[in-house]
Formats: C-alpha cells, structure tokens, sequence
C-alpha cells in the first residue's frame, strides 16, 4: 500500500513536495467551493518532478467532458504524464445550485461522460450520440456536416491516461469496476473498503477486464496527535462543512452516515446549523464517528489502523490534511507523521500473516 496527500491551495506546492521527498505516490488536489483541482495541480506539477497527480475530484457538472478531457491532455502534457483524472458526480444541490446542472440519472451521465473523455484522449474526431451529452449538439445531419468536432491535439497525448471515479453506493461502484481504471472513496472503514472491492469486482468482471493494476483509493481525514480525542478535534469542522451541504435528504454524505448508524449525530449536527450554531454542529460530531473513518492519534495508532486498509485491498491511501483544522507547519507535520505511520504498519501487518 501506498500514500497520498490531499492538498489545499495553501501552501500546495510546499505540501506536495514534502510528500514527494517522503515517497507518496500521488498528490490529489480537491475541488469544491474553495478552490478548482486543475488550477492547484498545474502549480504543483511545476513544483515536483516525480509524485503522480490526480484530480480528487473533478465536478463532472462543472464542465463539458470535451473541456474536462482538454484540461487532463494539458496537465498530463505538462507534468511528464504524471496525471490521473478523478471524477464525480458531486452531491445534488451543488450541481443544481453551484452548476445549474440536473442531477437526474447520474449512472448514465456519468457512464456517457467517461465515453467522451475516452475518445478524446484517444486522439480522435469526437461524435457521440447520447442522451446527456450528444456531440455534436445539434442532431441534424451526419458528423461530418459539422465544422468542429470535438478533436483534441495536445502533444503528446496519453490515450490511456487513468481515469477514476468517486462512488459510494453499490450501483455507483459497480460502473466503477466497469469503466474506470481506480476508485476514490470517502467516509470508508476498512469493512466498508472490503465492501467496496465486492462491487467494484462485480463491474471488472461484467466488462472483462482485469483486477490487476485497479487502483483502490480511500481519501482519509487525518490528525497525528499524542490524544486522539484532540486529534479529532482538528477534524470536527470537515465533517460539519460535508454534512452541511445542501438539504440533508439529498445530501450524499448524510446518506451515507446515516447507513453506518449514526442517524442520531446527523440530525444533531444539521439541527445546530439550522439554527447558525456551527460550534454545537461541531461538538455533536461523536469521536466515534471520525474514528471509523478517519486516522487519528499516535503514528503507532494510526500505523494498526493503516494496516486494516492494507488488509482490506487498498492500493493508495489519501491523506487528507486538507481536512485538518490546522496551518501549513501542521499539515506538514501530518504528512510526515503518516509516512512514519505507514512504515510502522508493516510490523502489524506481519502479525496479521
């Protein structure tokens, strides 16, 4: 198993360099109401020469494939075909509310929008006659009536560049397994990454293609402290902000809190927002919860944690220090601290052979 670090724009380049020199694999740089993926990635790219780069992720209704596929040939171009593209579908008030997108059948757009991406980065003169994105636009006459196909010419140009998608519910990760080349989950305990790879598995096999080199990406909060109960602390209010988008029925993360048994602690946590109180929406997030799917503590208690996740299939393991309440000197300190981690945990998971 491997590392990587989920970034903030703050300091990205200075946080994606340490972890090159520590050996994490990838960077992953989030996009959401703070900052885009593609603009931090670009920077980093020209502040490291080796760590991989992935999109984590990539709002799939925040642009057209064509520009989404534009965006990953150039990065990729830029960085020595380093990048992976990640991408979601995001939750349902962000893409009507931030996007002015539907969220109406999210499988099939997502299925087609990876289609487009695909073509493109093959090189090729793009038409796809789909429900949600139908290339060209207009449905009159043949492909070649149109004067600008969608047709990419970056050099060089990777046609297998990785592409993964984040996915939580079952049908979700199985079209992951079918069409993508990797997996990005959140909110995962270790029974729930085990659960993962059986959907995941289910798609390899209905597509036909292999297991090996499927890459298997948890994104975990993290917090190194000497108590853990501090460490989580640090976490409380990405928890709050996540489980404060939009309306908590249609609000992904809630759903999926509330299938792990912690029905209780949403409905405190979207109580106190209602009523503008974000400290009491941040003391209602039970330790509990940030320690099923997160890493806090010692180095020694996060290395036995790590090696669960390592036990259960996973490939890379997202360190998010973009989570933590925290500076740049700290985030710093989390990615050091979770490299020390992961060396630890080869002690633990010898025991477990």
């Amino acid at each position: 198993m491997q590392l990587g670090v989920n970034l903030v724009y703050d300091g990205a380049g200075r946080l994606a360099a340490a972890a090159e020199e520590l050996g994490y694999a990838v960077a992953l740089a989030p996009e959401g109401y703070r900052s885009d993926a593609p603009s931090v990635l670009g920077y980093v790219a020209a502040r490291t020469e080796r760590i991989g780069l992935v999109a984590g992720v990539m709002q799939i209704p925040g642009r057209p494939p064509g520009m989404a596929a534009l965006t990953a040939a150039t990065l990729d171009a830029l960085s020595g075909g380093r990048f992976r593209l990640g991408l979601g579908v995001s939750n349902p008030d962000v893409s009507d509310g931030w996007y002015g997108v539907p969220f109406d059948q999210p499988l099939a757009r997502t299925r087609e929008y990876v289609a487009v991406v695909r073509s493109a980065l093959r090189g090729e003169p793009v038409g796809h006659p789909g429900a949600h994105y139908p290339l060209p636009g207009s449905t009159a006459g043949d492909l070649a009536d149109h004067g600008a196909p969608l047709h990419l010419f970056t050099e060089p140009l990777r046609p297998e560049l990785p592409i993964y998608l984040a996915a939580a519910g079952p049908r979700n990760l199985q079209l992951a397994g079918e069409v993508a080349d990797g997996w990005i989950g959140v909110f995962t305990p270790p029974d729930a990454v085990k659960a993962a790879v059986d959907e995941l598995t289910i798609g390899r096999t209905r597509a036909g293609r292999p297991w090996a080199g499927f890459e298997v990406m948890p994104c975990l909060p993290a917090a190194i402290a000497d108590d853990a109960e501090a460490a989580a602390g640090l976490l409380r209010p990405q928890y709050v902000y996540l489980l404060g988008i939009g309306d908590a029925r249609r609000n992904l993360h809630c759903r999926l809190m509330r299938r792990m048994g912690f029905a209780a602690a949403v409905d405190a946590i979207r109580g106190a927002l209602a009523r503008g109180d974000r400290a009491a929406a941040a003391a209602a997030v039970p330790f509990e919860l940030i320690d099923a799917t997160a890493l806090v503590g010692t180095p020694s208690r996060v290395a036995a944690r790590m090696a669960e996740y390592a036990a259960a299939g996973v490939t890379t393991l997202g360190i998010m220090v973009s989570a933590a309440a925290t500076d740049l000197d700290g985030r710093l300190a989390i990615v050091h601290g979770a490299a020390e981690a992961l060396d630890r945990s080869v002690t633990f998971l010898s025991g477990r052979s």
